[in-house]
């Protein structure tokens, strides 16, 4: 797909160097969200292209510079260099829709071969030279990786003046992998390892110490897999901000192993026919205890090996990562009081899941202390965010009144948040609640859409982007988020069930909404109430609607005098409002029209 704007290269590109300042561009941007194996797939392919040997760019030649295959590889047999290429066209596009949407020269790979095309947008002036304190000359050589020098202490490395949201370390004696998520995308993290500190913005956060999965088949094809996936749950690991992510121990600088906590990520796959079988359990490494396990099987018939082992991957991350899951359930009890920034965020999920004032209270006055004490730290400024926002979206349930005061604050904490890290997902799903709530969409959708680019395996953002969308009048797609959180165990428990249920309602399968509405945590918020009330009214169940009425008006009476201004506060299309009010009304419930109490 040629780029709007743009002409074919040679005609406005007065050097190579152009381009290859346009490459260090791309490689060193957040934005390129891909792993480093993409990154040497991308500079290979141009650094060859510059040097006059398009016609060399075949899956054979590739394969073996970037992949490592010898010389009986088979593209038929082993697809590693579509499938890469695939992935690299998506977020070259991904890329110049965001940070490079004003870029001068534009880098694309199109279908059906791989040799890369260099256009030129039309009235773009040249930009200046990237500062990475490097030379900017690539000179292509199929053994890539040796051209990275070593670093002092005779470790290799990548080149060291790219800021990207990981890093990788090959180790001396193996072919160890850290990966380090990023404070924040301008900021430079400092690696940690044995005998190293840990990161500032690490400090407080749980450890996954993620070990290379054993191969249990004893095959060479097991074996390449196994370390695969290891990398691929790495990878998906990464972009939690609330957990640190690591190959190795850490310790500090006396040498002793990190207070916080630490957990091992272990496991193991087998090769069975066409099916890959694996198992993965995350232990606690202070008592050994086991407090996750699953087993997961797959048919590499289906999806073909690659898609297949990053299909594991993606589970496995997410079942230990997601918020509500297993890392924040464990060990709640023994840090309880601490006013760390993981103690403080625990306290966050915890309430979450009791949903009552004190809890909320005790949330808000931990995270309101970590704040002070730690200003930069963008998890807390978003956690303490959405604890305001809480209060002007849950009233009826929280007993607080939703003031402009209260929006503003969260507004500003979310602001604060998205500055300190651009990529923090949950930096981003606060500003996108705080502009849907604010009455402005469209910022929130483009909040919303960001969080999702920048973690889309966390569950939470999933559903709560899904709900915003659907709610927004995009049923499809909020839907089918929607639906792949509540597949993915996204918490808290019954949350996501009550949007299935308004998914339902809106395609009109009244019968499916009223057993998703069912299913949800109906005790959870007055509003979940209020959806089954609309449902029941729509089926014409009078004697089961009078009894959520009932119920409303003893527990909530508030919100039945302010039932108009709460449903428009969240269904933006009159005609989405028009269905639910009609059934409010045929429940037995009349629906104001003039101004809602304050």
């Amino acid at each position: 797909m040629q780029n709007a704007g743009a002409d074919r290269a040679g005609s406005d590109i007065s050097s190579p160097e152009e381009v290859q300042q346009q490459l260090e561009r791309i490689l060193s941007s957040p934005e390129f969200r891909l792993p480093e194996r993409a990154g040497r797939f991308l500079e290979f392919v141009v650094t060859e292209t510059l040097a006059g040997h398009r016609d060399y760019l075949k899956a054979f030649t590739i394969a073996q510079a970037v992949f490592g295959r010898d010389a009986s590889f088979d593209a038929q047999q082993d697809p590693c260099v579509r499938i890469e290429a695939g992935r690299l066209r998506r977020e070259l596009e991904h890329y110049y829709l965001t940070a490079g949407a004003s870029d001068r020269v534009i880098i694309t790979i199109p279908r059906g071969g791989y040799a890369p095309i260099f256009e030129v947008r039309r009235g773009a002036e040249p930009a200046e030279r990237p500062q990475t304190g490097q030379s900017a000359e690539l000179r292509p050589s199929p053994d890539y990786a040796q051209q990275v020098p070593p670093a002092a202490d005779g470790r290799r490395r990548d080149k060291a003046d790219r800021r990207v949201s990981w890093s990788r370390y090959w180790l001396a004696g193996g072919a160890v992998v850290v990966f380090v998520a990023a404070a924040a995308a301008l900021q430079h993290v400092r690696l940690f390892d044995t005998g190293k500190e840990m990161p500032s913005g690490a400090v407080g956060r749980p450890i996954i110490v993620v070990e290379r999965f054993e191969s249990a088949s004893g095959s060479g094809v097991a074996s390449d897999i196994s370390q695969g996936i290891t990398d691929d749950i790495i990878e998906k690991l990464v972009p939690f901000n609330d957990i640190v992510v690591a190959a190795v121990l850490p310790r500090n600088r006396g040498g002793q192993l990190s207070s916080q906590p630490i957990y091992a990520l272990q496991g193991s796959i087998r090769l069975e026919g066409e099916t890959l079988r694996s198992t993965a359990r995350l232990v606690r490494r202070a008592d050994g205890t086991v407090i996750w396990a699953n087993n997961y099987d797959a048919d590499m018939k289906v999806q073909g090996l690659l898609q297949t082992q990053a299909s594991l991957a993606e589970d496995i991350a997410t079942a230990v990562a997601r918020p509500f899951g297993v890392i924040f359930q464990a060990d709640t009890a023994s840090i309880a009081g601490n006013a760390d920034a993981f103690s403080c965020i625990l306290s966050y999920y915890s309430y979450r899941s009791e949903m009552n004032p004190q809890a909320q209270e005790t949330a808000k006055s931990c995270l309101k202390h970590a704040a002070e004490k730690m200003p930069d730290d963008s998890n807390i400024a978003a956690f303490l965010s959405l604890t305001y926002l809480d209060e002007f979206r849950f009233p009826y349930q929280l007993d607080t009144k939703p003031t402009a005061a209260t929006l503003a604050t969260a507004m500003e904490l979310a602001e604060r948040a998205v500055r300190l890290d651009p990529k923090n997902a949950r930096a981003l799903q606060a500003l996108m609640l705080a502009n849907f709530f604010g009455n402005d969409p469209t910022e929130a959708l483009r909040a919303g859409e960001a969080a999702y680019a920048s973690n889309s395996n966390d569950t939470e953002v999933a559903g709560e982007y899904g709900l915003r969308l659907a709610m927004s009048g995009n049923w499809e797609r909020g839907c089918e988020l929607i639906s792949q959180a509540v597949s993915k165990n996204a918490g808290p428990q019954g949350y996501y069930e009550v949007g299935m249920a308004l998914c339902a309602f809106m395609r009109g399968d009244t019968q499916a909404a009223e057993l998703w509405s069912r299913m949800s945590d109906l005790n959870y918020n007055p509003m979940h109430r209020l959806v089954l009330l609309s449902i029941l009214g729509t089926l014409g169940k009078s004697a089961e609607a009078k009894e959520q009425i009932d119920w409303i008006e003893a527990r909530s009476p508030a919100l039945i005098l302010n039932v108009r201004r709460e449903v428009v506060r969240r269904l933006a299309r009159i005609e989405d409002q028009e269905r639910f009010f009609a059934g409010l009304e045929a429940a037995g419930l009349p629906v104001p029209t003039d101004r809602p109490a304050n």
